[in-house]
C-alpha cells in the first residue's frame, strides 16, 4: 500500500520467475515485468501491441546495475527488436494504458522525465546514448503524466528496481537519523542508514591517507571509488562527489576514516548517540 493504493500482481505463467502483470487501484495504467527469454511469448498479450514506455534492466561484468529507458508505439515490436540490438539486459518492465489513453506526445514526455530522474538518482548506469527529447504537452496532460510517473516509480520499486529512488530515502519518521564522523587525517562525513545499507552524503570528507594495517579489500574499494570519480582529491583529503551507498555502516566508516572501524559505534548523531544506540530505540 502507498498513498492509499493497492498493488495487484498477477503471475501470468504461474511462476514467480516468469511474466507478471501489475495494476494499481484507481489507475488506468498497467505494468508488465517480462524476462528477456520470454519476450517472444508475449505475442499473446494484445495490450502490448499498444503505445507504451519500457525499461530494460541488466548488469555489467562488474555487477553495476544498468538500465535503458525507451518508448514505442507498438511495445512488443520494439522489445523484439531489442533482442537483436542490445545484449546487456535480462528483464523488461513495460507500462501501458488500459484505456489506450497514451499517445506519442505522452510517452515522449514520460521517456524524458524518467531518464532525467534516473540520471539524478545515480543508482543505475543509463544505457541511452542520447537524452530523450521532451515533447510539448498541455498543462492538464502534464499533470496527468506526472501522476503516471509517480505510479511508475512505485511499481518499478515494488518489482525490485530502485532506479528512481533517492539514495537518502527520506522518510517522515526518520527526519533526525543523520550521523556524523569527524576524525584524523581530514575525515569529516555525514550519512544515514537506508534499506540498502548506509549512504554517505555528497560533500563528505574522507581521510587523505590510510593506515598501514588497513585491509587490502578496503584499500581496493577506496581506489575504485577514486578511479570512478566518486571520491575527488582535495589536497589533504578526498571528498564525495555524490551520495554513495555502502553495504554496511562499517564499510562506510572504514572508507571515511582510512582505518579499521566499527560503524555502529563510529557513526554518531549530534548529541553523541551512536548508531548502535539509535537502532536499539
Amino acid at each position: 500500500m502507498k498513498f492509499g493504493k493497492t498493488i495487484k500482481i498477477f503471475l501470468i505463467d504461474g511462476d514467480p520467475n516468469g511474466r507478471m502483470s501489475c495494476e494499481l487501484s484507481n489507475w488506468s495504467g498497467k505494468a508488465y515485468k517480462i524476462p528477456r527469454i520470454m519476450i517472444k511469448e508475449c505475442i499473446d498479450r494484445d495490450d502490448l501491441m499498444n503505445t507504451g514506455i519500457y525499461l530494460l534492466f541488466g548488469k555489467n561484468e562488474e555487477g553495476k546495475d544498468l538500465v535503458y529507458i525507451g518508448e514505442a508505439e507498438i511495445v512488443f515490436k520494439r522489445l523484439s527488436q531489442h533482442l537483436n540490438q542490445k545484449d546487456f539486459w535480462n528483464e523488461a518492465i513495460v507500462f501501458i494504458s488500459k484505456d489506450d489513453n497514451l499517445n506519442k506526445a505522452h510517452i515522449k514526455y514520460l521517456e524524458n522525465r524518467l531518464h532525467n530522474i534516473a540520471l539524478s538518482t545515480k543508482r543505475y548506469e543509463l544505457q541511452n546514448s542520447v537524452i530523450p527529447t521532451q515533447s510539448s504537452i498541455s498543462e492538464l496532460d502534464k499533470a496527468e503524466m506526472e501522476e503516471f510517473i509517480e505510479n511508475i516509480k512505485l511499481l518499478v520499486n515494488t518489482l525490485g528496481h530502485k532506479v528512481f529512488e533517492a539514495k537518502r530515502e527520506l522518510q517522515p519518521k526518520q527526519k533526525h537519523d543523520i550521523f556524523f564522523i569527524k576524525a584524523a587525517r581530514g575525515a569529516d562525513a555525514q550519512g544515514k542508514p537506508t534499506s540498502d545499507g548506509f549512504v554517505v552524503f555528497k560533500g563528505s570528507k574522507v581521510a587523505g591517507t590510510v593506515v598501514i594495517s588497513m585491509a587490502p579489500s578496503f584499500i581496493t574499494l577506496r581506489e575504485t571509488l577514486i578511479a570512478n570519480g566518486v571520491l575527488i582529491e582535495k589536497g589533504e583529503y578526498y571528498e564525495f562527489a555524490e551520495d554513495y551507498i555502502f553495504s554496511s555502516p562499517s564499510t562506510a566508516a572504514i572508507t571515511v576514516m582510512g582505518r579499521s572501524a566499527n560503524g555502529l559505534t563510529e557513526w554518531k548523531q549530534k548529541d553523541g548517540k551512536t548508531l548502535r544506540e539509535f537502532e536499539k530505540n
